[in-house]
């Protein structure tokens, strides 16, 4: 059973904001509420206030803006699986959104939700840490950008204030020659939250080097995080079966694996590499197609 608790229904996103401040610090955006209901009836979570955003048009959409993608924080994970700038322009990113959980869930689940969340298991974190992505933090006084990699602090917990709200999330547009790609291990084979995961997004040169890498991690610590001397390995070099197998376990080094209900920390340190070698495989097989 839901705890009781107050519902504000802003009409604007101005409203939103200053609902927000003006009940801070005990307040919670609602948008898709695939993560915050079911807190709020574990008694995980509860909230004295609740604002719903979910509707809200300047949470929506999905543009190429500045040399940046951009995408509303309230853009459905479903809906990265229709949009052909996300298929062209972030396709590691639409890789985790046809693995997100089940439809019914991808039609309520939103970007912003699941960042918000802080899980270290989101599904949009690490292709999002891969592709340089950072969030749009909202309050009423002002807005400000984060570096995705600076964002989380550890589980379930961030650097967005109590009466901030996460209004959109953007990365540069990929150059030509830039190829991405996700993997997941979960206890099942779908609508299964993740044991482990792995994105990477690499850049190649005209000689096959990969001039810029960014692999990423999730589920593997208290928080998604990026694998930077595995990326500093790869970078300047081929993606050959020698190096690959160096940067697999180089990348095992970034995580700080954790003992939860799907796994434990052992078997996640053993999987870590195995899901690095068949991401960093993925990505070579995508790059000469």
């Amino acid at each position: 059973m839901l705890p009781q608790f107050e519902l504000l229904m802003p009409r604007s996103l101005p409203e939103a904001l200053a609902m927000l401040a003006d009940r801070a610090p005990d307040v919670r955006p609602l948008a898709g509420g695939t993560n915050l209901i079911p807190d709020m009836r574990a008694g995980t979570r509860g909230p004295r206030t609740v604002v719903n955003i979910d509707g809200l048009s300047r949470l929506r959409g999905i543009r190429q803006e500045n040399g940046h993608i951009v995408v509303g924080s309230g853009v459905t994970i479903a809906e990265l699986l229709d949009d052909d700038l996300i298929a062209e322009r972030g396709s590691v990113l639409r890789q985790a959104a046809s693995v997100f959980a089940n439809p019914l869930v991808r039609n309520r689940a939103t970007v912003g939700g699941n960042l918000g969340n802080a899980s270290p298991a989101a599904d949009t974190a690490p292709p999002l840490l891969a592709l340089d992505a950072e969030v749009a933090l909202a309050t009423s006084a002002g807005s400000r950008w984060v570096p995705l990699k600076d964002f989380f602090l550890h589980v379930c917990d961030t650097v967005c204030e109590p009466a901030e709200l996460i209004t959109a999330v953007r990365w540069p547009v990929p150059p030509p020659g830039s190829t991405g790609a996700f993997r997941k291990i979960a206890l099942r084979k779908s609508m299964a939250i993740s044991v482990v995961s792995a994105a990477a997004q690499i850049t190649f040169d005209n000689e096959g080097r990969c001039s810029d890498v960014r692999i990423a991690l999730g589920a593997v610590a208290p928080t998604p995080v990026r694998a930077f001397e595995a990326e500093e390995l790869l970078a300047g070099n081929r993606l050959e079966p020698g190096v690959i197998e160096q940067v697999r376990h180089v990348a095992c080094g970034a995580s700080s694996c954790i003992d939860d209900v799907r796994s434990s920390a052992k078997y996640r340190e053993q999987v870590t590499g195995v899901v690095v070698r068949r991401l960093l495989e993925d990505v070579q097989t995508r790059s000469v197609k």
